[in-house]
């Protein structure tokens, strides 16, 4: 199974890029990671937070293919603990998803389609992070999801 973390924003600041990469090197030999960072819509002082996600949601509804299996990571979705990542993880590989998209919306949070599409939605937490910071918390919670499932001993539980 492919993870691919897509996010909306500009790209990552350096400390940002080092620690995504470290993580991605940790990941590699359990399982494939790709960070897909979209480009936001261009936009003027008069496009509405509306138009914006609209803009937002063609774009990546243009890249969701059909073996991805999507989740959205927004502030209502279900709190998960890092085991049951592994276990939604496991359950995915279990039914021979291709390709984990775990996706990041943009700053207004996403589309109502969007929300919809997605086959689940998670919660990283109750606080409110900037999206490079998220960026570099995904990628150590997959990378801890796959070393559980692996039974290494970075995970103390």
């Amino acid at each position: 199974m492919n993870v691919e973390i897509w996010s909306l924003g500009k790209e990552n600041e350096t400390f940002i890029d080092e620690g995504v990469h470290y993580y991605f090197q940790k990941t590699k030999p359990y399982n494939p990671v790709d960070m897909i960072i979209i480009a936001p819509p261009k936009r003027t002082s008069a496009t509405d937070i509306e138009r914006i996600k609209q803009l937002e949601e063609e774009t990546i509804l243009k890249k969701l293919q059909p073996q991805h299996y999507l989740v959205l990571l927004d502030e209502k979705g279900k709190p998960l603990n890092s085991v049951q990542w592994s276990q939604q993880f496991q359950q995915c590989m279990n039914h021979g998803t291709k390709t984990l998209v775990l996706l990041i919306g943009g700053a207004y949070g996403v589309s109502d389609a969007i929300r919809k599409r997605a086959n689940q939605t998670w919660s990283l937490s109750n606080l409110v992070f900037p999206h490079q910071l998220v960026r570099l918390i995904v990628a150590e919670q997959v990378y801890r999801a796959f070393s559980i499932l692996a039974n290494s001993p970075y995970h103390h539980s």
